[in-house]
């Protein structure tokens, strides 16, 4: 089978964290919807864990097993070993060497917490939460708290070594139900170019993340249209994925996010192999 001829998806989740299906489970599907890659990313904040990262005694079974997958189905899908690393000032971050003894392929670097001194809550587990942890942390300034998040991100970038950036505007996910913020003030684009311009030096691939579909947070994918005009005039590469969570999400929305990076005025999507990237045709 020729590496990269159809479907790639690289950000996928299984019961090792807090996805629903096996990973054997979400290869029958990748196999079944035409994927000809499917890359692991389990939640780590390794050596620590929560809930809903894989536990630090279970990362070895979790590279155990994506490896078993990648030997006894290399001949219907190509199989990548990669984690979906947390960004936490002094706690975790996605840098190859805090992974060294799993070996993985690929790295996502993601913000999934906002933290400061005085306290950290996650921005995409409930409504509520990311409302209480602005009121208590920010005293209530919404500008102040996503101003924090993109600055947390740009720190990511220039500090961490990794493949892929995840959702870089996760930020959004509740926005359409509970209006946060304006994305077409000033400040908020603002914090938008200062972001691509770090995503471009930090020579990373962006993805575009259908996951908010898939859960039904939102009728649109990451990052939003504007962010990615900008992504695409500083000439960053892009992957599609899902951010599955269950098996039958594995190519969810995937015409819409193609349509999506054709407007913005992509060609060509990415998908890191070996240490390079490979890029095949929309």
């Amino acid at each position: 089978m020729k590496w990269c001829d159809n479907l790639s998806n690289l950000h996928t989740h299984t019961l090792f964290c807090d996805g629903k299906n096996s990973p054997e489970e979400m290869v029958c599907s990748a196999i079944e919807k035409g994927l000809s890659v499917l890359g692991f990313s389990g939640h780590s904040m390794y050596p620590f864990s929560s809930d809903w990262h894989i536990a630090s005694k279970e990362h070895k079974n979790y590279c155990d097993e994506i490896k078993r997958l990648k030997d006894k189905y290399k001949e219907k899908l190509c199989i990548e070993l990669g984690f979906e690393a947390d960004y936490i000032p002094g706690l975790c971050a996605p840098v190859f060497s805090n992974f060294s003894e799993f070996a993985p392929e690929f790295l996502i670097g993601s913000v999934h917490y906002i933290y400061n001194e005085k306290k950290m809550f996650a921005i995409d587990n409930t409504p509520q939460e990311l409302i209480d942890g602005i009121n208590n942390v920010f005293g209530g300034n919404v500008k102040n708290a996503i101003s924090h998040y993109f600055s947390m991100q740009r720190e990511m970038l220039a500090s961490g070594s990794f493949t892929i950036i995840g959702h870089p505007d996760l930020i959004r996910k509740f926005n359409t139900k509970i209006n946060l913020f304006d994305e077409n003030e000033s400040w908020y684009k603002k914090e938008l170019e200062a972001t691509a311009d770090a995503i471009k030096r930090s020579g990373v691939i962006a993805e575009i993340n259908t996951g908010a579909i898939a859960r039904g947070h939102m009728n649109d994918a990451y990052p939003s249209d504007y962010f990615l005009s900008l992504l695409h005039e500083r000439n960053v590469p892009i992957t599609i994925s899902s951010d599955a969570h269950a098996a039958n999400a594995i190519d969810s929305a995937f015409d819409f996010a193609q349509q999506k990076a054709k407007k913005a005025g992509y060609k060509e999507i990415a998908v890191p192999k070996a240490g390079s990237v490979i890029f095949f045709d929309l």
